[in-house]
């Protein structure tokens, strides 16, 4: 049985959103490290959940951020030794790849806003996204991208601006590259990030925040199903393919 989670918080204005609503649901306690206050990542040990969230810094950025080395090697540890389950999202995604030994990169355009996500044909049968359409949509918010999967990994989602939407590794790892976490509270807390709204208006044009949260609240219900049936996949540890 699940008692307790560790998230990896990168930015005030990345918390764990409806997963982190999702665990408080089944009685999980949340231990969260902020790792951009310099906070400690503590023993695994006792934690049966890792859950690493975004953050607008990326992964190679170690002189600015030094404790994503640490990061890096909490994520090996315990994906490669303690095989527990862990979910990342976005910037949690592209730890997971890296410190598995893939390697991520710029990606060939900023990929922002509402966009589509399709499975791939293992993504159609695989226990990972049951419950989920073929096509379905998800708010965006990334400019790199997985550029090689690390051993074992499978992409069991893809758009057509980033190739790996969603990745497995192994029984007991799931990310994606899509934020899933939002809220609708969530969605306006970045309406204050200068950063944020820059990287919308560079690619959708001026006022571009407005716009992307019209078009995203509606959404919201729906996206939150998806969400938590990727989430729910994970933690009852149905991630066996399914007979092709």
């Amino acid at each position: 049985m699940l008692s307790r989670a560790l998230v990896f918080q990168h930015m005030d204005d990345e918390p764990p959103g409806l997963y982190g609503a999702f665990l408080e649901e089944r009685g999980v306690a949340l231990d969260t490290v902020m790792l951009h206050r310099g906070e400690a990542i503590p023993s695994l040990a006792s934690y049966d959940v890792l859950l690493v969230m975004g953050g607008a810094m990326d992964v190679w950025e170690t002189e600015a951020n030094p404790w994503l080395l640490d990061e890096k090697a909490a994520i090996r540890e315990w994906v490669m030794a303690r095989n527990r389950p862990y979910f990342g999202v976005c910037l949690g995604l592209q730890l997971l790849a890296e410190a598995a030994g893939g390697t991520v990169g710029l990606a060939k355009a900023p990929e922002v806003g509402i966009g589509k996500v399709s499975l791939t044909g293992l993504g159609r049968r695989h226990g990972m996204t049951a419950g989920l359409p073929k096509q379905f949509r998800f708010m965006q918010w990334h400019h790199a991208e997985v550029k090689q999967l690390p051993e074992g990994a499978e992409v069991l989602a893809s758009s057509t601006v980033s190739p790996v939407q969603i990745m497995s590794l192994g029984d007991c790892a799931l990310a994606t590259q899509f934020h899933g976490e939002l809220t609708p509270g969530l969605v306006d807390r970045w309406a204050h990030l200068p950063q944020y709204r820059q990287w919308l208006d560079e690619a959708l044009g001026a006022g571009a925040y407005e716009r992307v949260r019209a078009q995203a609240l509606p959404l919201m219900p729906l996206m939150a199903r998806h969400s938590r049936a990727l989430f729910t996949n994970l933690l009852d540890a149905r991630a066996l393919r399914a007979a092709a």
